[in-house]
């Protein structure tokens, strides 16, 4: 049975990349509008003597990275899921001989991975030439980043099944649809990188998984966490991902032991 969750994400991931339109259409939209927050950071420090947390070189790759990894930060419930739920075809999915909680969980890694390959790629390539996305601080750095982010995507599988599972209280799953998306933007460092965030929301901001989708893995890139602080923060990432998934299974355990299927 360990063979089929490799086969299901392998095939969700091929399924999803035939998306190939509507990737090409949210790359030049994420292009647009990392080039409108470049503007308006150009004119920010063009405007300013005062000292800031970031360089206007190091704003300009994180922008850049953001962009290219904007779908780690836009999560929400897994559609597909959320309609069996809602017409109770969710229990074929209890039925199947296999562990419901991973099931799920794949369907939201692949769901991820799939369409921020088919961006990234484009975005990093466009921005590295043309639109001063810099390259990582070191050898080291790349490697470490590229864990990090893997970090990251799987740390928003996490939270989208967590997320889902949620679905089988609220039924519709209209109010964590709307609450959880701005919630994330915010501590994740898309809308506006986290160093720039008061220092009296610093604490909060350190005491969230949010900043592990993105702000950890740019850092790293940056070279602003190397050595002990970088390995810390990594480590960081892990244990929340081991929390987030641990909350999924005890949710997900709860959850069905009070789900009611009518009809027939």
């Amino acid at each position: 049975m360990r063979a089929a969750y490799p086969a299901l994400l392998s095939s969700h991931f091929r399924t999803l990349l035939q998306y190939r339109a509507a990737a090409i259409a949210g790359a030049g939209t994420q292009l647009f509008f990392g080039l409108v927050r470049m503007m308006i950071f150009d004119g920010f420090y063009a405007s300013s003597d005062a000292a800031q947390p970031m360089t206007h070189e190091d704003v300009t790759t994180y922008i850049w990275l953001g962009q290219a990894m904007f779908l780690v930060t836009l999560l929400g419930v897994d559609r597909e899921i959320a309609l069996m739920i809602r017409s109770g075809n969710v229990a074929y999915e209890m039925v199947r001989p296999l562990d419901l909680y991973t099931l799920w969980f794949v369907r939201s890694l692949s769901g991820r991975a799939a369409p921020l390959l088919m961006r990234a790629a484009p975005i990093a390539i466009l921005a590295g030439l043309f639109f001063g996305l810099g390259p990582p601080a070191s050898f080291a750095a790349a490697l470490l980043f590229a864990a990090s982010a893997l970090g990251g995507l799987i740390m928003a599988a996490s939270l989208i099944t967590l997320l889902t599972i949620s679905m089988l209280w609220t039924i519709s799953g209209e109010g964590i649809s709307r609450l959880a998306p701005p919630l994330i933007f915010f501590f994740s460092g898309i809308l506006l990188p986290l160093p720039f965030f008061p220092n009296w929301l610093q604490p909060v901001i350190q005491a969230l998984p949010f900043r592990g989708l993105i702000d950890t893995p740019f850092q790293i890139y940056l070279g602003n966490l190397a050595g002990a602080s970088a390995l810390t923060a990594v480590t960081l990432q892990l244990v929340w991902i081991a929390v987030l998934v641990l909350a999924g299974r005890a949710l997900l355990a709860r959850g069905l032991r009070r789900l009611i299927v009518q009809g027939g």
